[in-house]
């Protein structure tokens, strides 16, 4: 089943090149969650094959990113908001809890945007919060956008290199994944750090 999938995405992607990686990256990066994975590595397959570029699937993916996370970011903002003021309660949700959110990505939404658009199952959701506690767009832009281009570059990177081989394919992203969210565990911690060392001296 999913090796018939990534054929269709493979044809499908050929047959409709750079737009159909950016309308399959914008559904991915938005209201359609499903893996990136499956669209990235057979366009660096195809890539390695000559039949596209990397400069261009890399504008295109990101680029399908973005817009699949403006989606979700104005969606929440727009409509989040309001559902969440008129049936929060329900779910204890109120004013309080809106007014904590929108604080704490005023102060820390760019690391955690960043983190979250690296974190398989979290990337597509990220935008949301970040929408609801209305984030600085150009902030949120930017981190997204960094944390987006460096995923799709390891794997379009990954495809270009070993696409034909599924098991190694299977093999390196999961260890790219652990590695990835170690590297990420890390780099939350040493933020916590330096976020507890500056009210310590505000003190």
């Amino acid at each position: 089943m999913l090796r018939e999938a990534a054929t269709f995405l493979v044809d499908t992607i050929f047959d409709w090149g750079y737009l159909g990686i950016f309308i399959l990256m914008t559904i991915e990066s938005s209201f359609i969650p499903f893996p990136s994975e499956i669209i990235l590595i057979p366009a660096g397959y195809l890539a390695s094959k000559g039949d596209m570029s990397i400069g261009m699937i890399m504008f295109s993916g990101l680029s399908g990113s973005m817009a699949g996370a403006f989606i979700n970011y104005y969606l929440a903002l727009f409509l989040g908001r309001k559902i969440l003021k008129k049936y929060g309660k329900y779910f204890f949700i109120n004013e309080n809890a809106l007014q904590k959110m929108d604080e704490y990505f005023a102060k820390h939404g760019h690391i955690s945007t960043f983190i979250g658009r690296l974190i398989p199952g979290i990337r597509q959701l990220i935008s949301i919060p970040a929408g609801l506690a209305r984030m600085n767009l150009v902030v949120f832009a930017i981190f997204t956008a960094l944390g987006a281009g460096i995923w799709a570059f390891i794997l379009v990177m990954l495809g270009y290199t070993i696409g034909e081989n599924q098991e190694l394919i299977h093999s390196y992203l999961k260890q790219i994944t652990i590695v990835t969210i170690i590297i990420l565990i890390l780099l939350a911690s040493w933020y916590a750090y330096i976020q507890r060392n500056r009210r310590i001296k505000g003190e």
